[in-house]
């Protein structure tokens, strides 16, 4: 079975601003794809890299090396026309599901936009709207409300359901429970679990908390200063990690009983010291 994603050797510049100066290289031989019906957790802390590598998959990004294929076609340097005819395959949550919605658009509005760009409307759109809407588990009447009438996790079913529309193959996912509390935060990752049962959807899902990785990926792929340093199965990399810097991450993860918490920043202390150690011998 072929892949939905891949990215092969990919390099990501910025250009300098101001004469004279160099650019900064965000992404640095980047290696990493995703199969049909299923998730890559991307993770890392801020600044590692991994929302500039969603945003390059999505033509936000400017690609000076490598490549990117999606259903096996080579998209790094997709034009704007051709990205208008991707978006019926490739979408995106972003993570704040209130600035990612037009506030003074009604939620029936919202959901119809991607539809209409793409040719579909009148009683078609209105059935697949409804659709959506029972697909995201919110009420019918959220058609004729407008955002800031709902709370943060109906905002993100709303985004969910927008990035749904068109019945994609692929979405990029960037960070999109972060801004949640954690039992909002868990009544939306099951919300993608399910859809993906339901639909055979492959997510790219990236996020800085290894817990929600863990829950949500088939494989986790860990991003530092711009680079993949481990790559592997969920079950492995989220609970016996062999990098270092995934093990710092997995040590920096909270967990709810204060004995545990202990003896894992105590751990944590004595890793980072170990390695100091033998990055000065």
């Amino acid at each position: 079975m072929s892949n939905v994603l891949d990215v092969k050797n990919l390099d990501v510049t910025y250009p300098a601003k101001g004469f004279g100066k160099t650019g900064f290289k965000a992404l640095n031989d980047i290696n990493i794809h995703v199969g049909q019906g299923e998730t890559l957790g991307l993770v890392g802390e801020s600044g590692s890299g991994k929302t500039t590598l969603g945003r390059a998959i999505l033509g936000l990004a400017p690609v000076t090396a490598g490549s990117i294929d999606f259903l096996g076609k080579e998209i790094s340097h997709a034009s704007r026309r051709e990205r208008r005819d991707l978006s019926r395959d490739l979408q995106v949550v972003f993570q704040d599901p209130y600035t990612s919605l037009n506030p003074s658009m009604e939620i029936g509005q919202i959901l119809a936009e991607p539809l209409q760009i793409q040719g579909l409307d009148g009683a078609a759109a209105t059935k697949r709207i409804a659709e959506l809407l029972d697909q995201v588990g919110l009420p019918s009447d959220a058609l004729h409300r407008l955002p800031r009438e709902f709370s943060g996790g109906q905002r993100q079913r709303v985004a969910i359901a927008r990035a749904l529309a068109l019945s994609p193959k692929l979405i990029v996912c960037d960070e999109p429970v972060s801004a949640l509390d954690l039992t909002t935060q868990a009544r939306i990752l099951d919300l993608f679990l399910q859809i993906q049962k339901d639909t055979g959807v492959s997510y790219l899902f990236v996020s800085h908390d290894l817990d929600v990785v863990r829950h949500i990926s088939h494989r986790v792929a860990v991003m530092y200063k711009g680079e993949i340093v481990e790559q592997g199965p969920a079950s492995q990399v989220t609970v016996n990690p062999t990098h270092p810097y995934t093990q710092r991450l997995l040590m920096a993860s909270p967990v709810p009983d204060p004995d545990r918490q202990a003896k894992r920043r105590e751990d944590r202390k004595a890793l980072l010291a170990s390695q100091a150690k033998l990055a000065n011998a």
